[in-house]
């Protein structure tokens, strides 16, 4: 099938890709001309395992291709892709004006039926809006479908969730319209769940907001743990046995971070607000999470007494490990703490230091290092932030010999408390006794 994408951020790339690979002819569309030579190239504007690799083969095979021409991608593509950012207004609510601008060029150079489908993760009624805006814009009448096939990508493992998914969604008003999307996806051996449009928008931000509240809920319980010197790894570990409840997204730290979930909490908050339904559940779930950073604040400081003029290294950059994304990330708010109160940092992460350059350029208070190494000599604490493996398997005597003082605080509960210990650090983790 001819498929074109409308925005070439993560999830853009990644969906060109991924339907490139399964056998379709796909050309994905940005105004971004730096992005998308980029692009042509087979290099990912983003860091993800195994995208580059992805890119070059589908492009030397003809297959995916990449434009700045609005025209030439809408009038390739049968399916038409909506994958534009949806970035929180300051009330939480989503800002839907990159959706609406997709909208409105695809109604300028539409030439025959197309199925515009949503991809990004929008608020539920938004494909009324979509259609709405679709007719006011049309210069001719041409008929065409809007539908809902909302992602559901971790970073880091992009690839594989694009290729095998737990499942697929899609929301249609039409048999024709779920024809077309059970035919693109053929090649992908998933259970295809089929709903209404509406439902379909649900799905997503509720399976986001979900899994946040799991994440919350297990920060409150280690909050818990800390107060009466339980450990929050073993609660966690009992709890994740049951099956009702699983072990994933019970990790306790320093909280969730990332483009999805605080964006998604916020959306399904305001969404509820607007209908008049208590969702103040999910406000409490924001709550939790944001108060992630005052308890490693607190173990920082109960470790260093004050904070003015001593040398903090931070390992861990990214909201999570295997990707470059800084968005929300929690090091971003510890990073401006620690400044705010006369602090000086080194930074290092594998993927993500570029990025964070462009919040925190380097000078007198900040400097980044080549390795993780680098980065502790002479430091008068260690502030573990994302759960790298490199960060796991460090040599800690090294680590321990290049350090002014021996002190961890581990917003990831990456090491086990006894033996980090017996090697002579103090040691400061989430939700466990230390």
């Amino acid at each position: 099938m001819k498929v074109s994408i409308i925005g070439l951020g993560y999830v853009g790339i990644t969906t060109a890709a991924g339907l490139s690979e399964i056998g379709h002819e796909v050309i994905g569309y940005d105004i971004d001309k730096d992005r998308v030579k980029l692009l042509q190239d087979g290099k990912s504007p983003i860091y993800e395992p195994g995208l580059d690799e992805l890119l070059r083969k589908n492009i030397s095979e003809k297959r995916l291709t990449f434009t700045t021409s609005p025209e030439k991608a809408i009038t390739h593509g049968d399916i038409i892709f909506i994958c534009t950012g949806t970035p929180s207004r300051e009330d939480g609510s989503a800002d839907l004006t990159q959706v609406e601008g997709a909208a409105k060029t695809v109604a300028r150079y539409i030439n025959g039926f197309k199925l515009i489908v949503e991809k990004s993760t929008v608020p539920v009624k938004t494909a009324q809006w979509i259609e709405r805006t679709m007719k006011l814009y049309l210069k001719k009448h041409i008929d065409f479908e809007v539908a809902s096939n909302p992602e559901f990508l971790k970073e880091g493992d992009a690839i594989n969730d694009f290729l095998k998914p737990d499942r697929i969604v899609i929301g249609v008003n039409s048999k024709r319209a779920e024809k077309m999307l059970r035919r693109l996806y053929k090649p992908i051996r998933s259970p295809i769940v089929v709903t209404d449009i509406n439902t379909a928008e649900i799905i997503k931000h509720a399976s986001n907001a979900f899994l946040a509240m799991k994440i919350s809920f297990i920060n409150m319980i280690s909050d818990l743990c800390e107060a009466t010197g339980a450990d929050i790894e073993l609660v966690a570990k009992a709890m994740g046995m049951d099956k009702r409840i699983g072990k994933q997204f019970l990790r306790a730290g320093v909280g969730y971070g990332g483009s999805c979930f605080p964006k998604d909490v916020k959306a399904l908050y305001w969404v509820g607000k607007q209908y008049g339904l208590n969702f103040e559940l999910l406000k409490n779930v924001h709550e939790i999470n944001e108060s992630r950073i005052d308890v490693l604040m607190k173990h920082l400081k109960n470790a260093l007494w004050n904070l003015k003029d001593k040398s903090i290294a931070i390992w861990g950059l990214s909201f999570k490990p295997n990707t470059d994304d800084i968005r929300e990330a929690p090091s971003i708010k510890v990073i401006k703490r620690i400044l705010r109160e006369g602090g000086r940092v080194t930074l290092y992460d594998p993927k993500a230091m570029e990025n964070m350059r462009k919040i925190f350029p380097e000078g007198e208070a900040v400097k980044y290092a080549k390795d993780k190494y680098e980065a502790v000599k002479d430091a008068e604490a260690l502030v573990i932030l994302t759960e790298w493996d490199e960060f796991k398997d460090a040599d800690l005597d090294k680590v321990k010999n290049a350090m002014l003082t021996p002190i961890i605080v581990d917003g990831r509960n990456i090491y086990r408390p006894r033996k980090v210990k017996r090697l002579g650090f103090e040691y400061y983790p989430m939700g466990r006794p230390s």
